[in-house]
């Protein structure tokens, strides 16, 4: 086995890698058994492609003649958030559009930008004797920007927890349409493809961490706001050039009476270096296990109704309480295998090295609920 990633990027850079998707690993891992597979193993190649909301991008659009310190800003009607340097501003993929409200939002900016599309600037400012303009107005291609950079907060969560709703009316959530009286369950995420679940210890992934985001290089820069590995269910924030990525692997949508967010595809590496990260790369999805939560109660602490396996929820159906109920899955299975494919075929290829994290990130943190009169307790 190779024992570093030092050693594996020679194996890269020699094309005598061992690479295999995480599906692959574990059917590996349940032949063999962990010792074996990581004799047999280097790098293990994830996948997820769904919904994140908490994503976005910085953008610099360069200076005005005269020049502008922007205080409000829109593109394509979205609001950004310009409360920074003169000319820089953050727009978020969930933001509505003052004009067409949830029907686009940022996260369709985001993607006609990427199209090649061009996209209307609209910004205006107070005036001040070194920034005295008050207004700008263009139309902006994403070549036309001095930086697009992604960065978002909250993605590529370990898992997510299933929804369904006991009420006796359908309800419109970030978990899709849920029927009455339970009459579906809904969830998200690519199970033993999902790459915080091949590296729960996160003795791979952390900052620094080289992954293919959107379909180009990014990186991890830490741990993603509401982290809450603890009770498993954590997260990673990341960043990419925008310029680099793909249409292919970044998506807008709209969730009805929710809202828009951005699909974002994300592949992380997984390094073999010994037994112990061969059998948590050998993750099944019949090990994964979540709850299934009320959304019938508007409660931040939604009653438990089951808690299931991801091999049950990919079955298409799940026992609560003795009734069979249909579920669905809110997230693209067949997209992440690709995207675990193609990061697979490009470290054979020598095309993708492996990184060492500079910082580690943390397997305990606890995620806790919004501090409510004068006071907070711990909780997912």
């Amino acid at each position: 086995m190779a024992g570093t990633i030092e050693e594996i990027n020679r194996r890269i850079e020699h094309k005598k890698v061992r690479v295999v998707t995480a599906e692959e690993m574990t059917r590996i891992v349940d032949d063999l058994g962990p010792d074996r597979a990581a004799e047999r193993v280097d790098v293990v190649t994830t996948g997820t492609f769904g919904a994140m909301c908490s994503s976005g991008v910085w953008f610099n659009f360069g200076h005005s003649d005269p020049p502008i310190k922007i205080s409000r800003c829109w593109l394509n009607d979205v609001p950004a958030y310009s409360g920074v340097a003169a000319v820089d501003a953050y727009l978020g993929a969930a933001q509505f559009s003052d004009s067409r409200g949830e029907s686009y939002g940022g996260a369709h900016v985001i993607e006609d930008l990427v199209r090649g599309k061009r996209v209307e600037l609209r910004a205006e400012a107070d005036g001040t004797d070194c920034y005295p303009r008050r207004e700008v107005t263009g139309r902006i291609t994403l070549k036309d920007l001095n930086q697009a950079l992604m960065s978002n907060p909250r993605n590529s969560y370990q898992k997510y927890a299933a929804a369904a709703n006991s009420g006796e009316r359908p309800l419109s959530t970030y978990m899709g349409r849920l029927a009455p009286f339970c009459g579906n369950v809904t969830y998200s995420g690519a199970g033993e493809l999902s790459p915080i679940n091949n590296d729960p210890g996160y003795r791979s992934i952390g900052i620094g961490t080289r992954i293919l985001l959107g379909g180009a290089v990014g990186y991890v820069t830490g741990s993603g706001t509401q982290h809450s590995p603890g009770n498993g269910f954590g997260t990673l924030m990341l960043q990419g050039d925008l310029k680099r990525m793909s249409p292919a692997f970044l998506k807008a949508a709209v969730f009805r009476n929710y809202g828009p967010t951005l699909y974002m595809g994300i592949g992380i590496p997984i390094p073999v270096p010994d037994a112990e990260a061969a059998a948590a790369a050998g993750i099944a999805d019949r090990d994964i296990r979540t709850p299934v939560l009320d959304y019938g109660v508007s409660s931040r602490e939604r009653p438990v109704l089951a808690e299931v396996s991801y091999a049950e929820l990919k079955s298409g159906r799940v026992n609560l309480d003795g009734k069979w109920v249909r579920t669905a899955c809110l997230s693209s299975l067949a997209r992440a295998r690709s995207i675990a494919g193609w990061l697979k075929r490009l470290i054979e290829d020598g095309a993708f090295l492996l990184t060492q994290p500079v910082a580690s990130l943390s397997d305990q943190t606890l995620c806790r609920p919004m501090p409510e009169n004068g006071s907070a307790r711990s909780g997912r």
